[in-house]
């Protein structure tokens, strides 16, 4: 059975080791053997968009054609539908390995008929490593805090921003986005928990970071007070269950929750 800590090792030599590396949080951004490939590359945006598509299914059993031009071009016809997949596959194709002879099976897009996915194990995806890094700190937490935390740390340095930030506006990218920040956000709660007692400051910094994903991150908050108040800054503690109760109030016209308030409690004695 591997270990996490082989398992973390493991994740830098695939990184290291990859052909294709992919940037999809903040910015996408793609390297080939180590060389980063200009925009110009990608020709036209269908090129890129059918890629991003695929990247964004990625974890999903493969997807007919079909499914694939209703979701991306559904007010082309048939036949103009199928040039424009015809030509951006291509493209991707051309981008991804331009040196692949024209009978050889392309490396990263399996196709089985009609339907076509994306191989994500023959890539470096950053979404996909900071899923693996959190999945590690959630398993190290409870045993070996010092895995949990580099994990952690590992995963948030990859969150440079929003998944596929150019296509914020596509309905079929918004689940995964959403899906990913989960992840981070509760990732960031984790890691300012595993370091509340020995690093409060760190802590803070991190639930600032979670704060400003989503501002109304109510476990933000409340890590944040905590942290406050280890480090003996009651004053700042007070303030940012202020902050709490004026943004859940503006929001949601809700209070904080019960656990919250005690918290405040205890700090206020």
């Amino acid at each position: 059975m591997v270990s996490l800590q082989e398992q973390f090792t493991a994740l830098a030599d695939r990184r290291a080791s990859a052909a294709i590396h992919l940037q999809t949080l903040g910015d996408f951004r793609l390297w080939r053997h180590g060389q980063e490939v200009n925009n110009k590359e990608w020709g036209r945006d269908k090129t890129l968009q059918l890629f991003e598509y695929f990247i964004t299914t990625r974890h999903r059993k493969g997807q007919h054609k079909e499914q694939i031009l209703d979701r991306l071009w559904p007010d082309l016809d048939g036949k103009a539908g199928e040039q424009h997949f015809k030509v951006a596959l291509h493209g991707i194709h051309k981008v991804l390995e331009p040196e692949r002879e024209s009978r050889q099976y392309p490396r990263y897009i399996s196709r089985i008929g009609v339907v076509y996915q994306l191989a994500p194990d023959s890539l470096w995806i950053d979404a996909d490593a900071l899923e693996q890094y959190i999945a590690i700190g959630n398993q190290a937490a409870a045993d070996d805090t010092a895995l949990a935390i580099a994990a952690y740390r590992q995963a948030i340095d990859l969150y440079k921003g929003v998944f596929l930030p150019d296509r914020v506006y596509e309905d079929w990218s918004s689940e995964e986005r959403e899906r990913l920040q989960v992840l981070v956000m509760g990732s960031l709660i984790s890691l300012g928990e595993l370091l509340v007692h020995d690093n409060p400051m760190e802590c803070v910094r991190y639930c600032q970071q979670a704060l400003q994903i989503d501002h109304t991150w109510e476990d933000a908050y409340r890590l944040q007070m905590e942290a406050y108040f280890q480090k003996g800054n009651r004053p700042m503690a007070m303030k940012t269950y202020q902050q709490c109760v004026h943004v859940l109030e503006e929001e949601y016209g809700i209070p904080p929750l019960p656990q919250t308030k005690r918290l405040m409690e205890r700090i206020l004695q």
